[in-house]
């Protein structure tokens, strides 16, 4: 705008120098006016080419502003696709652990069925192969409750009272039960309770 000002300013002078040298010598106006219109084709053309200049730099602006912007609506569909695939992840991660700790139970499970059934077999052979010393059924049989009822009992107590030790899958229960004070029936359901009914 500055620059506008000043060349008007040098027109405004160019023409009162015209008008001057007219009321002076013809030869010199001729010179100052070839001059004064060189001048003038100059600044033309520069204001040409500035005007130019300018309207390359709004369009590279133009240019460099929309490339802005489609990289950030890109960098947001990024973001997004990002955070959707955290989330996924994270959702995968949490079912893998329910995975995993069902495997464990059912591995410590399927481990425990199999310790149980080595016993058995450990009875059964015991069973089978000593033909020297007979074992009385009621010892085989209290070692065979032992196996299914996971149950340790004390022998040296009194005779109403029935002492012991359930072992149970993730922790051992103490058993004290005075048979005098209530009835078979009870004794037998509270005893049965420990047992684990799933196969």
């Amino acid at each position: 705008m500055a620059q506008g000002h000043k060349f008007q300013d040098l027109e405004e002078s160019g023409e009162s120098l015209v008008g001057f040298i007219n009321s002076s010598q013809p030869e010199k106006l001729r010179q100052v006016k070839v001059e004064h219109q060189t001048l003038y084709d100059k600044h033309s053309e520069t204001k040409a080419v500035v005007t130019q200049i300018l309207k390359d730099i709004a369009q590279i602006e133009a240019c460099a502003g929309q490339k802005l912007l489609n990289l950030e609506e890109e960098k947001q569909h990024k973001d997004e696709e990002l955070n959707s695939l955290e989330e996924q992840l994270r959702q995968c991660n949490a079912k893998t652990q329910i995975t995993d700790s069902e495997l464990q139970f059912l591995q410590r499970e399927l481990e425990s069925l199999r310790n149980t059934e080595k016993e058995l077999d450990t009875l059964q052979n015991e069973v089978d192969e000593d033909t020297t010393e007979v074992i009385p059924s009621a010892v085989y049989v209290a070692q065979l409750y032992h196996v299914i009822t996971k149950i340790k009992w004390e022998y040296g107590t009194e005779p109403h009272v029935l002492k012991g030790v359930h072992y149970g899958a993730e922790l051992a229960t103490p058993i004290n039960i005075d048979t005098s004070q209530r009835s078979r029936s009870d004794v037998s359901d509270q005893l049965w309770a420990f047992v684990n009914s799933e196969w």
